[in-house]
């Protein structure tokens, strides 16, 4: 059997991080965590093969040696997997659909042979009996979560490396808030479901054995969600993994606001190697988080709160929402303050949507309010959904926000509010190889010569190298982040979105 496993390409969004990555000479920011996973579970004696659409293209050689496409993508790669999935119909290679995008909307995939949707570890293997059968059924669902420890190493061999910025592994599902908003707890619960601290520790082991050095995102939907079996058990075992090891790797996840709360556990984290963590902030204004039911976020100085995390050593980057119900005409101004005042270099803003099966997705849709289906990009202007603050006030007030904080005054000034408040456990030996020297160069010429941003790229390198001369390559990457954020908010600015109400 000839599976040949196929990965969507993704549009050029504020996460694909394309302009960045082309001054490492990477073609993509991670590889597809969920495929390598899916190929492992797949009988040995299968022949597999993997294409990234992200890192090469789809020839029609590909898909006429297959004899089965899996394709596995995200709301926002929609576009790319339609493509897919039409070609396959056209060369008469069966197809077979899963993961986020086809989990939440199948019935709108008419095409699809075989659709094997919510979590593989159940209803993957069914589909492969009734396929060595020879009768495989149309669906394939479940309402059972799996048990993670049955999830297998990923399949790293259908990889070539170094095609990509860095690595990625899971070591639990599901959260245990339930914001109205997201889909998180619609496709993994609400119960963090978690691997052991052997499987971690192999895993880790498999990607270091496969030659990998660098870094590695938990792509985790809250990490701390289990902190009891974090501290005890997983946070001690990597500790000692990777400083046997002498740190090959750096991590990075996410997290809730709540991890300030908890200093032993970011002490421990740092001690690890992680240095980066995603919090989803959202707004300052109480009453809006109030109403999507952003509890951990409420009744707390959030400025502070990243200042603390910032303070033992992990850098955070944030996530921002506008278009809720209950935000004011002043939210823009108040996001822009905040997001400055914080130092959150990376700073994600979005308009608010609804996916399918949320509690927003149901309140709206008994509201009357609802219009089709979501882009997965929540930077390019659409919603769907009718807001009450009106489509053109909330999609001025966006692009007001991005071009304010990605303007290179303001975005260098926040990068110099973090460094006084970062501090790093222990930084690494900068990774001088040719990759990174030419990345420097690149941005000596991009940035430092060429761009409108020149006066503030070199008062950020020389300040650093005064006051910090460890932190030169973060300085250097943070500045690289700001090209390629610009470049994503200039072309949204420049072409007025036509999607709008979507």
């Amino acid at each position: 059997m000839n599976i040949l496993l196929v990965y969507p390409r993704y549009p050029d969004t504020f996460w694909s991080f394309r302009h960045a990555l082309k001054f490492i000479s990477k073609k993509a920011s991670f590889p597809p965590l969920g495929l390598l996973t899916v190929a492992s579970m797949l009988p040995r004696e299968w022949e597999k093969r993997l294409i990234d659409m992200n890192v090469r293209p789809l020839k029609d050689e590909a898909l006429q040696w297959a004899d089965y496409v899996f394709i596995s993508a995200m709301a926002v790669q929609r576009e790319s997997a339609q493509e897919v999935l039409d070609r396959c119909k056209k060369i008469g290679v069966k197809t077979v659909a899963g993961g986020p995008l086809f989990t939440a909307a199948h019935e709108e995939f008419k095409d699809v042979d075989h659709l094997v949707l919510n979590e593989a570890e159940k209803t993957l293997p069914p589909f492969v009996e009734d396929l060595q059968r020879g009768s495989p059924r149309h669906c394939y669902t479940t309402r059972e979560w799996p048990d993670l420890e049955e999830t297998p190493i990923p399949l790293w061999g259908l990889l070539a490396m170094k095609d990509y910025a860095s690595m990625n592994i899971q070591y639990s599902r599901g959260c245990p808030f339930n914001c109205e908003f997201c889909d998180i707890i619609v496709l993994n619960g609400r119960v963090p479901r978690t691997k052991g601290k052997g499987q971690i520790v192999a895993e880790l082991a498999s990607l270091y054995d496969h030659g990998w050095r660098g870094p590695v995102f938990f792509v985790d939907d809250n990490f701390i969600g289990h902190r009891k079996k974090l501290k005890a058990e997983i946070m001690p075992a990597i500790i000692e993994w990777i400083q046997e090891r002498d740190f090959p790797f750096s991590f990075f996840t996410e997290a809730s606001i709540d991890l300030s709360d908890d200093e032993e556990l970011m002490r421990l984290m740092v001690k690890a190697g992680f240095d980066t963590v995603f919090v989803g902030i959202e707004t300052p204004h109480e009453e809006s988080l109030t109403e999507c039911s952003k509890l951990q976020n409420r009744n707390r100085d959030l400025v502070a709160s990243v200042q603390k995390i910032q303070q033992y050593g992990l850098q955070v980057t944030g996530g921002f929402i506008v278009g809720f119900d209950s935000d004011p005409p002043s939210i823009f101004e108040r996001q822009i303050n905040f997001i400055q005042k914080s130092g959150i270099v990376t700073a994600m803003v979005g308009l608010l949507n609804a996916p399918r099966g949320t509690r927003l997705y149901k309140r709206l849709d008994k509201e009357n309010r609802l219009v089709h289906g979501i882009t997965g990009d929540n930077t390019d202007c659409s919603i769907n959904f009718v807001p009450k603050m009106g489509y053109e006030t909330l999609v001025a007030g966006y692009e007001k926000i991005v071009k304010t904080i990605y303007a290179p005054s303001n975005y260098y000034k926040r990068i110099r509010t973090f460094f006084r408040e970062y501090k790093p456990y222990n930084i690494q030996t900068p990774p001088y190889n040719f990759p990174y020297l030419m990345a420097f160069l690149k941005s000596i010429w991009l940035l430092g010569i060429r761009g409108r941003e020149r006066f503030q790229y070199w008062r950020l390198l020389v300040s650093t190298l005064l006051r910090r001369p460890r932190s030169i390559p973060l300085a250097v990457t943070l500045a690289i982040y700001g090209f390629h954020f610009r470049k994503v908010f200039d072309a949204l600015v420049r072409v007025p979105s036509e999607r709008g109400i979507v």
